[in-house]
């Protein structure tokens, strides 16, 4: 299991926004914290951003990048102390023409939103900081820095299939800055990785992964991998996080989300692959771990 391509499958394009700002003179905007990722670049000149709970105004030059904690309020400005109006009052149809501000173009921008599926936001939110720059001088933007004349192009004048291949771009930029992030922060993804590099906890996660709707005990986990019932049981919450039955849960309403998101699968379809018994009993995990009913998470997706 790769938890960042689990978080990547949730992409969403439908819902992923795009915008352009030029900007000169003196200027600052304040942006509202939203459930989803915001992420930005500088294509030209220089400002800072200032990131709720992140300290300090960071200043990001020429190329750099940066991503915003799901949930945080953050400040574009081109210095700490410019009073600053909100973003409302300056944008316009995101997706739509270069936003102008302030006076004259010292200063261009890009930055979009990328929205994810709930459970998805939901652990980002956990992992990640409040700010992550990317400077132009690092390693880790490579890619990043070979996307932004392609951003330049697409974004200043609007052609045809343009709206399509700036969304594919925002989905790589994110994809990299949370690449960057994890390459800086070997802890990023949480205990999971370590969890399955143990030879032992490793084999159980798999056999759990492999047929998450076998109705697993942690006798038949603990016997699987040659070790005993309470050795298996306290190891596995220590390096795991959580309990066998807890993880196996949560590892179930993953795949079930998936499917709900993705396919026509009939709901008491999913119940029976993932071991329920009946769809109620299913239908009850389901909205305990997510605080929804499948059938309205469905619903949601399509409005």
């Amino acid at each position: 299991m790769d938890p960042l391509s689990d978080v990547i499958a949730s992409l969403d394009g439908r819902h992923s926004l795009f915008s352009r700002l030029e900007t000169g003179g003196d200027w600052a905007i304040d942006f509202e914290g939203y459930r989803h990722a915001k992420f930005g670049a500088v294509l030209r000149g220089s400002c800072w951003v200032t990131a709720e709970g992140a300290g300090e105004p960071v200043r990001l030059a020429e190329h750099d990048c940066f991503l915003v904690g799901i949930g945080r309020s953050y400040r574009l400005a081109s210095s700490p102390d410019v009073p600053a109006v909100p973003a409302a009052e300056v944008y316009g149809q995101p997706g739509g023409p270069p936003t102008r501000w302030g006076t004259g173009s010292e200063t261009v921008l890009v930055g979009g939103r990328i929205n994810l599926e709930e459970m998805d936001t939901d652990a980002l939110s956990g992992i990640l900081p409040p700010l992550v720059h990317v400077s132009a001088t690092s390693d880790a933007a490579d890619t990043l820095h070979a996307l932004l004349p392609v951003l330049e192009r697409e974004t200043t004048v609007h052609r045809f299939g343009s709206a399509l291949v700036i969304e594919r771009l925002a989905h790589v930029a994110f994809v990299e800055l949370l690449r960057a992030h994890a390459a800086r922060d070997r802890d990023v993804w949480g205990p999971i990785p370590a969890a399955l590099s143990d030879p032992q906890i490793g084999a159980a996660l798999g056999l759990m992964h492999a047929e998450p709707g076998r109705r697993w005990t942690v006798d038949d986990l603990a016997s699987a991998v040659h070790m005993s019932r309470s050795g298996f049981a306290g190891r596995f919450t220590e390096l795991v996080g959580s309990p066998p039955h807890d993880y196996l849960l949560s590892w179930r309403m993953r795949i079930a989300a998936k499917k709900l998101r993705a396919t026509d699968t009939s709901v008491a379809a999913i119940a029976a692959e993932l071991g329920y018994q009946s769809e109620s009993a299913f239908s009850n995990a389901f909205k305990r771990v997510t605080g929804r009913s499948p059938r309205h998470y469905r619903q949601a997706l399509s409005v």
